[in-house]
């Protein structure tokens, strides 16, 4: 038991270093849940749990970012809510052994997500430049996509901070750290109404949740330390390594 108590720690502590310099840490956090031996649909709820706290406190020390775009912010909570809520319920109907064969998909997903992620940026902050959102349908097709996103989040929380960034670019935010106030207000919205609905369904294995929460939020503190130190690229290899051995792992296996 102990043995299995520093191994999700230290999986919260790198993923949480790895959220707070480059993204990618439920590529850590999730499978190691999977392999003390909480079950998928168990160990997605709980990483959504664990990750939670991370969000909320990137949030709160954006919030003077977000204060500017104050307006918008009720637009954004109220479609996270609805979205983030409805794939939380999707992902409790889900049968265990669907869910199971769906995980390496995911992980595909969003490991390519965070390879192509920096393009994808740049592409639709190129496009939206060219086309400030002047038709009403434009803006209903944002609102829609944000609903994806967040149900996507409610479902499978890996990527969704790379998502998120890339609708944001497309509604035409320019700012980066306004973007990443908005990303994590979102993801913090999104993780908030599915853990409410994970714990009345008692998805969460509360046990190894609050050891890898513990893990994150030391590792977000000391990566913030260690990020002017350590170069960017460094990182992002191995969340790539990581992201892309870990699907092919659950391919294999």
């Amino acid at each position: 038991m102990t043995y299995q108590l520093l191994f999700l720690f230290a999986a919260g502590f790198f993923g949480g270093v790895l959220n707070a310099i480059a993204g990618g840490g439920s590529f850590i956090t999730f499978p190691a849940l999977l392999f003390v031996g909480v079950a998928p649909i168990s160990a997605n709820a709980t990483n959504t749990f664990a990750s939670c706290a991370g969000y909320m406190s990137g949030a709160y020390a954006l919030r003077k970012e977000l204060l500017a775009y104050r307006a918008q912010l009720p637009r954004l909570i109220i479609v996270s809510l609805v979205g983030g809520s409805t794939g939380a319920l999707l992902l409790l109907l889900t049968p265990e052994s669907v869910f199971r064969q769906a995980i390496p998909w995911l992980l595909l997903f969003a490991t390519l997500l965070f390879i192509f992620g920096g393009r994808i940026n740049r592409a639709l902050k190129q496009y939206a430049s060219g086309h400030p959102h002047a038709s009403l349908l434009g803006a209903l097709l944002l609102l829609l996509l944000l609903l994806g996103i967040s149900v996507y989040g409610g479902f499978f929380n890996a990527g969704l901070g790379i998502i998120i960034l890339s609708y944001l670019a497309l509604e035409g935010f320019g700012d980066i750290n306004a973007m990443n106030g908005l990303k994590l207000l979102i993801s913090s919205v999104v993780s908030l109404i599915a853990i409410a609905l994970f714990i009345v369904n008692g998805a969460i294995a509360w046990y190894a949740g609050i050891v890898v929460m513990f893990g994150t939020l030391v590792g977000g503190y000391v990566a913030a330390h260690l990020s002017r130190q350590l170069p960017q690229t460094y990182v992002r290899t191995f969340v790539i390594l990581a992201g892309s051995g870990m699907s092919l792992y659950f391919f294999l296996n």
